[in-house]
C-alpha cells in the first residue's frame, strides 16, 4: 500500500454494493475514488456519494470520474460492476495500478478467476478449463487483470440503489477475503491481514479464509437456486421455499452444486436443508436477478448458473436440473433483451 497516511481505494462500479463499500471505506478513513458515468457520476460530483444505512445517512466526498487515468494509481481496486460488464471495464484497470496494487472482485456468482491456479490433476477428466467461456470468452478480463494482484472476495451485504449516487443498505455486513493462489506465501497473508483490518475499521465484518473457493461455492449454493428461479417465477424467496415442489427442486439443484464442488475438491459446510432454512428466516427477499428483471437490466445468468454448468460439463458430470433451469432462464433473458453478449 502507499506510504501516505490514507490508503487509496478505487471503486469501479457505483451501484448499490459499490456505494455501500465506497462510502463505508471513506467514512473509515480511506482515500476513496470511484469510476462512474452518466447520471451516477453527475450525482456523486454534485452532492457526494450517499449511503442510507438504518438511521444513518452518510455522505462521502470522493473523487469521481469517468476517466481512469484521472484517478491515478491506487493501492486497492474494488470491482463491483455486474459480471457481464467486466469485459467493458477491464482495460481501464492497468491505468489504476502501481507495482503492489491489489484487486478485489466483489462480484456475484462464480468469478472469472475461479479456475486460475487450479491444477488439471484435480479434475477427473484432466480437462478443467483455465478460462471460463461463460464469463470471459475472449480472455479480455484475464488478459487485463494480473492474477497475482487478485484477492478473492465473497460479499454478503444486501443493498439496492433507489436513485443514482445513493445506496440503501438492507442487511448484512460480512465479507470473506482470501488469496486465489493455493500456494500463497507470507507476503500474501500480510496483505490479506491489512485488507481485513481496513474493512473492519470501516464497520464491516471482514474475515480471511485459506479456502476462498469454498466460500464462493457456499454462496453459490443459494444463488444458483434463488436467483434464476425467482427470475422465471417472479417470486420472492419465502414463497418459493414454502412451496413443496419448489423446495424439492431447490434441494435437488443444491445437491448437484455440492457434487460438482466435491469433484473439484471444494467442500461446503452446510446441507441444502440448512441453507434453505437460513434464507427462509430472512423473509420475503427479492433476489438481485428478479430486481434486474423487473427493472429491464441485464441479468447475471452466466456468472450465477452458466459457469457452473460449464464447469460440470468439463468434469463430465451430469447436472440435468441446473442445465434445465439455466436454459429456461437464459431464454427468458434473451427474449426480453436482458442477456448481454
Amino acid at each position: 500500500m502507499s506510504t501516505q497516511d490514507k490508503t487509496k481505494v478505487c471503486i469501479i462500479g457505483a451501484g448499490a454494493i459499490g456505494g455501500y463499500l465506497g462510502v463505508r471505506l471513506a467514512n473509515g478513513g480511506a482515500q476513496v475514488s470511484v469510476l462512474a458515468r452518466g447520471q451516477t457520476l453527475q450525482a456523486i460530483q454534485a452532492r457526494g456519494w450517499v449511503l442510507e444505512d438504518g438511521p444513518e445517512r452518510l455522505v462521502a466526498q470522493v473523487h469521481a470520474s469517468a476517466d481512469a487515468a484521472a484517478l491515478g494509481p491506487q493501492d486497492i481496486i474494488i470491482l463491483t460492476v455486474k459480471t457481464h460488464a467486466l469485459q467493458d471495464i477491464a482495460n481501464m484497470v492497468p491505468a489504476l495500478c502501481h507495482a503492489d496494487t491489489m484487486i478485489i472482485p466483489a462480484i456475484n456468482g462464480i468469478p472469472w478467476w475461479f479456475t486460475q491456479g487450479l491444477d488439471n490433476s484435480e479434475s477427473p477428466t484432466g480437462q478443467l478449463p483455465t478460462q471460463l467461456k461463460a464469463l470471459d470468452p475472449r480472455g479480455i478480463i484475464a488478459g487485463a487483470i494480473d492474477a497475482s494482484r487478485i484477492v478473492g472476495c465473497v460479499v454478503y451485504p444486501s443493498c439496492y440503489s433507489p436513485e443514482p449516487g445513493v445506496s440503501h443498505h438492507s442487511s448484512g455486513n460480512r465479507l470473506v477475503l482470501g488469496e486465489i493462489s493455493r500456494h500463497a506465501d507470507q507476503s500474501n497473508q500480510d496483505r490479506l491481514d491489512r485488507l481485513v483490518a481496513l474493512f473492519n475499521a470501516a464497520g464491516l465484518a471482514a474475515e480471511k479464509t485459506s479456502a476462498i473457493r469454498s466460500a464462493v461455492w457456499e454462496k453459490l449454493l443459494g444463488n444458483a437456486c434463488f436467483n434464476p428461479v425467482s427470475m422465471l417465477t417472479g417470486s420472492q424467496t419465502d414463497l418459493m421455499i414454502d412451496d413443496p415442489a419448489i423446495y424439492r427442486l431447490f434441494v435437488a439443484l443444491m445437491e448437484e452444486v455440492v457434487a460438482v464442488g466435491a469433484a473439484l475438491g471444494i467442500a461446503v459446510s452446510v446441507t441444502p436443508q440448512q441453507r434453505l432454512a437460513v434464507t427462509r428466516k430472512l423473509g420475503a427477499v427479492k433476489t438481485s436477478m428478479l430486481q434486474d428483471t423487473e427493472a429491464g437490466r441485464p441479468v447475471e445468468i452466466e456468472a450465477i448458473l452458466g459457469a457452473f454448468v460449464e464447469l460440470a460439463a468439463s468434469l463430465q458430470m451430469a447436472t440435468p436440473i441446473a442445465a434445465t433451469i439455466y436454459a429456461l432462464a437464459r431464454m427468458r433473458a434473451r427474449t426480453f433483451g436482458l442477456l448481454k453478449h
